[in-house]
């Protein structure tokens, strides 16, 4: 009976050693894995384009910057904003011009945040926000101007869009770096309407520059008919090289100005009476009377024979 009870003693603490063993293990491993959690919430790696905003029990902390940041868990809250250029399409605009005429405006806009606490406490979305007050602001600014002053001055519009959006939107940590004018669309009819005028326009300044053309060949003219009064034989000269020229092409037809054959004739003329004089008179061999009788009669200073 003794040994029976000391057996039993002796399993008895042997199992009770095993128990605490085993419940000593379990404490062990609930406790790494609650470290493991705690560190899991705790890390946070922020990009190297980003900026960490901080808020502990709900108060803003300041920023962090970009690497490997330990929180407090439940505690903090570690917001991450992007400082990179963001491009944001302005979506098409219906919008009426200065001169009541109704045209389809689109955009782009880029900005960037330049202070990451603003951008976060300031406005509850900086994109949603600026997308709104970029259409608004395209809309008035556009409708400040006539069509053609749209369709001529975007790089002004575009200057006067981005200063009326800096303004507001720098109390939100954001600035806006660049605003383009993405496409304009007409109307058909007004398509049409500045075809026409181009196209007059263009008529305009073809009659414009041949009358210039024809003011200076009528100058040149001018000049040149000086010179030949000056110099007769210019104009024979000029009419000479323009039978050349209508000689080249072996034409059968040859048409002679008009000066040419007065000149023509009158040289003619001119060598007939230089001839007549070089020709001298032939001298009388001698005198014959020779009588004329006039119904009969003899001539006075003549005797009938008896």
């Amino acid at each position: 009976m003794l040994i029976a009870s000391r057996d039993a003693a002796i399993v008895a603490g042997i199992l009770g050693g095993s128990g605490t063993h085993v419940v000593q293990i379990i404490i062990g491993v609930v406790v790494v894995v609650v470290l493991l959690l705690c560190a899991a919430l705790s890390a946070r790696i922020i990009k190297q384009y980003e900026q960490g905003v901080l808020f502990r029990l709900g108060r803003v902390r300041g920023p962090r910057d970009p690497g490997f940041r330990l929180i407090i868990p439940f505690a903090d809250v570690l917001r991450r904003v992007s400082m990179r250029i963001v491009t944001m399409p302005i979506q098409s605009q219906g919008i009426i011009t200065r001169d009541n005429v109704s045209v389809d405006v689109s955009a782009v806009a880029y900005f960037r945040v330049t202070d990451p606490v603003k951008s976060v406490v300031a406005i509850e979305n900086v994109g949603a926000a600026i997308d709104q007050i970029a259409q608004t602001t395209l809309r008035k600014v556009v409708g400040q101007h006539t069509l053609d002053q749209t369709l001529s001055e975007t790089d002004k519009i575009n200057l006067d869009i981005r200063k009326i959006l800096d303004v507001t939107t720098i109390d939100w940590g954001v600035e806006v770096t660049l605003v383009e004018l993405k496409d304009i669309q007409l109307p058909d009819s007004m398509k049409r309407a500045m075809a026409r005028q181009a196209e007059a326009e263009r008529e305009k300044r073809a009659k414009i520059i041949n009358a210039e053309g024809e003011a200076l060949a009528a100058a040149a003219l001018g000049e040149a008919s000086d010179t030949m009064m000056a110099h007769p034989l210019a104009l024979q000269l000029r009419n000479l090289q323009s039978l050349v020229e209508i000689g080249v092409d072996k034409n059968t037809t040859v048409v002679f100005p008009a000066p040419l054959m007065t000149t023509i004739a009158e040289l003619g003329s001119f060598l007939a009476r230089e001839q007549a004089a070089a020709t001298p008179a032939l001298p009388a061999a001698g005198t014959s009377r020779t009588p004329a009788t006039t119904n009969g009669t003899a001539p006075s200073g003549t005797a009938e024979p008896s």
